[in-house]
């Protein structure tokens, strides 16, 4: 079985180092740069599996290159940040990563974090049934394709379309929609979300999901997730 290549771009020599050993440890492939524009070009040249990328970066911060490796490749990015309340975090998130960590951070939560990121990765199609029942599904399902008004969602090709068009969606906002179609009308609190979308099986940031339900909101209409206040989020049928 091939090793999971990780791209690891940090200007810190010795987090850099000694992050790179850890991850090595625990039978990783590692490329680790140094700023944000070689780290760019190595990820065009190696494709890796994953990317960690620190915020601030010489050069090209993080978060302009979470962005530039989110218009070409649809590759999990890990933000790293040190400050758990910086606006980088969110910012990070706005520019299409899927999780972040905060430094300094232990070795094994880093590692569990990516494996988690993994995991939702590779099992993209699993999110579907982790919902409630279909005893308030409103949109017509067709051949495996649920229908709320001009919106389809294809739960066995991973396809979305909105009036017919295709809607490009990453893997994670992927298992958000499949969480939502799977049980519309029905409220998601924001820890369930994290549960079931981002593998989490401790208490974690849900400023992860919120953005991410902003970022699907922008992609699939503004109107078709509700917020509960209070209590999470539902998808209208």
């Amino acid at each position: 079985m091939a090793e999971t290549h990780v791209l690891f771009v940090e200007d810190d020599d010795v987090i850099r180092e000694a992050t790179q050993l850890a991850l090595e440890r625990d039978g990783f492939a590692v490329t680790a740069m140094p700023d944000g524009l070689s780290g760019l070009e190595s990820f065009r040249q190696r494709q890796p599996d994953i990317a960690l990328l620190d915020v601030m970066l010489p050069g090209m911060d993080g978060v302009s290159l979470c962005r530039r490796i989110r218009d070409e490749s649809t590759v999990p990015v890990i933000m790293l940040s040190a400050r758990a309340d910086s606006i980088d975090v969110v910012l990070g998130l706005e520019a299409g990563a899927d999780d972040y960590v905060t430094k300094p951070f232990d070795g094994a939560v880093l590692v569990a974090r990516i494996r988690a990121v993994l995991r939702r990765f590779g099992h993209a199609g699993g999110a579907a049934g982790g919902a409630g029942g279909d005893g308030d599904r409103a949109g017509q399902e067709q051949g495996g394709v649920l229908v709320f008004g001009d919106l389809e969602v294809d739960t066995d090709g991973m396809e979305v379309r909105r009036g017919g068009a295709p809607v490009g969606l990453t893997p994670t906002e992927m298992r958000l929609l499949l969480e939502f179609s799977s049980a519309p009308g029905t409220v998601l609190s924001r820890d369930k979300l994290l549960e079931r979308v981002w593998d989490y099986g401790w208490g974690g940031d849900t400023r992860v999901v919120d953005v991410h339900v902003q970022r699907l909101r922008t992609k699939i209409g503004q109107d078709r997730i509700e917020t509960v206040r209070g209590f999470g989020y539902k998808l209208k049928g």
